[in-house]
């Protein structure tokens, strides 16, 4: 498995991805696989840019071959200055449990790290165990805050928070 940055060239591999993460886990996120389908290409280069251009957000991909296995945001808190966010994290189901998320968590945390963030958060579904599982061992600790996912009011979403640990040099 190789990890690397989406690059400002892949506006429809971006879309791509989303929709395939919105089709296999339509209960994981607060947006509807047909809404973000019918989003226009400009839509789609103006996100892609914010996740490509340096000093802003970021998008990791996990790659095996020329498949894509999965992908996360690394997204900075509008509000708090420190703060970072895990958002849209989504592993192709062939390859769950493959230490591919861990891996994708792992790039986060690197990436927070080099942009001075103490914290991460994120929203986990709360019907989800394995990622309850995978966020908790990645040292995610539920912040006592809840709503209903956006998609499903019948289900919620937890958010979540970690410490950006820094690395000690030697």
């Amino acid at each position: 498995m190789h990890l690397r940055r989406l690059e400002p060239f892949e506006v429809g591999l971006h879309r791509e991805l989303r929709l395939r993460a919105l089709q296999s886990a339509p209960d994981s996120f607060g947006e509807t696989f047909a809404a973000v389908a019918a989003r226009p290409t400009a839509y789609w280069e103006d996100l892609t840019c914010s996740v490509t251009e340096p000093g802003r957000h970021v998008m990791f991909l996990a790659w095996e071959g020329g498949d894509v296995l999965g992908s996360t945001y690394g997204l900075r808190d509008l509000d708090h200055c420190e703060v970072g966010r895990v958002g849209g994290m989504w592993v192709d189901p062939a390859w769950r449990s493959r230490g591919v998320g861990r891996a994708l968590l792992h790039q986060v945390f690197n990436w927070a790290r080099e942009h001075g963030l103490s914290r991460l958060r994120l929203w986990a579904p709360a019907h989800s165990p394995a990622a309850l599982a995978l966020y908790g061992r990645a040292g995610f600790r539920e912040t006592g805050k809840r709503r209903a996912l956006p998609t499903n009011p019948a289900l919620e979403i937890i958010e979540m928070e970690a410490q950006v640990v820094c690395s000690r040099r030697g």
